[in-house]
């Protein structure tokens, strides 16, 4: 993979059953973080990394994503007729010029594995990364898909972004075995689907950013569905391991699993604690609020 990469796929079809009754009607990857929806960030990271082709996999009643990135032509003809031109810039930047959105539909809900199989026809016989916006990475410096696509780029090799993870937590996701670390990476030697703590290669779980080459496409026309009857992106990139260069990547930055209610939550303090104009009474307000519950002195 010597290829920047310019293509990034969203699997965004899920129904976000954890935080119903909300999503019935709101896409989990509609929720705000403080002044912005969850997948604005995703977005946002892969534009930074140097995508300009935005692949979302979505299913067909979910209308509120690919409405977020269409034109809005009668909100936007009323901000720029009120003179409201910080407004109108804030949603005609959604998407910069030279960014384009393309919705692919994922008829069933066969797996991540399947949802990325369905970007093929977008992505074609090139590199490219796949974001799930529900694990957002904050950091101050260049993005976690930033970091991964220069590594990629130097090293040719597929790239995953992994974290090590509590010993409770191992169970609940994919684990990497790898050959010695240097420089935040190291190439895997063997992948395994939420294994059990006992048969767990490591503690290192795989966090939801990769960097692919298009040989995984072929891979995963070739792996057979497992539990519930899902294809399975782990299995897939298992295989890859036999013919290509696979490396696990511990990202600078900090991960918050906002698929969870307090991930969520903590994601939400964190960025208005960073926000430019908010974090100042965002401290006093926590600071208030936990002297009120006696948690520090007053």
């Amino acid at each position: 993979m010597t290829r920047r990469i310019r293509k990034a796929v969203f699997p965004v079809a899920g129904l976000g059953t954890r935080f119903l009754p909300v999503t019935k009607t709101v896409p989990k990857e509609m929720l705000p973080i403080v002044d912005r929806p969850l997948i604005q960030y995703a977005v946002d990271e892969a534009i930074e990394a140097g995508c300009d082709t935005l692949v979302f996999v979505t299913n067909r009643y979910k209308h509120a994503v690919a409405d977020y990135f269409d034109k809005a032509y009668e909100l936007e003809h009323k901000l720029e007729g009120a003179g409201k031109e910080a407004q109108l810039a804030l949603v005609r930047n959604v998407l910069p010029k030279g960014v384009r959105a393309v919705f692919v539909t994922q008829a069933e809900a066969l797996g991540l594995g399947h949802a990325v199989l369905c970007a093929k026809p977008v992505i074609g016989d090139e590199p490219f990364a796949v974001i799930l916006p529900d694990d957002l990475i904050w950091n101050r410096g260049p993005g976690a898909l930033r970091q991964m696509a220069d590594v990629a780029e130097m090293s040719g090799a597929s790239v995953i972004a992994t974290q090590a993870v509590p010993a409770e937590q191992v169970s609940s996701y994919g684990i990497v075995a790898t050959e010695e670390f240097a420089d935040r990476r190291g190439r895997i030697t063997a992948i395994i689907e939420k294994p059990p703590l006992a048969e767990a290669p490591s503690n290192l779980g795989v966090v939801g950013r990769y960097v692919l080459t298009p040989r995984i496409f072929e891979l995963l026309e070739s792996t057979r569905p497992g539990a519930g009857g899902e294809i399975q992106l782990t299995d897939a990139i298992s295989a890859l391991l036999a013919e290509e260069n696979v490396l696990a990547y511990n990202f600078q930055g900090t991960r918050f699993d906002c698929g969870t209610h307090i991930g969520l939550i903590e994601a939400t303090i964190r960025h208005a604690l960073d926000h430019e104009k908010l974090s100042e009474a965002a401290q006093n307000f926590m600071r208030s609020a936990l002297t009120e519950l006696g948690v520090v002195e007053s």
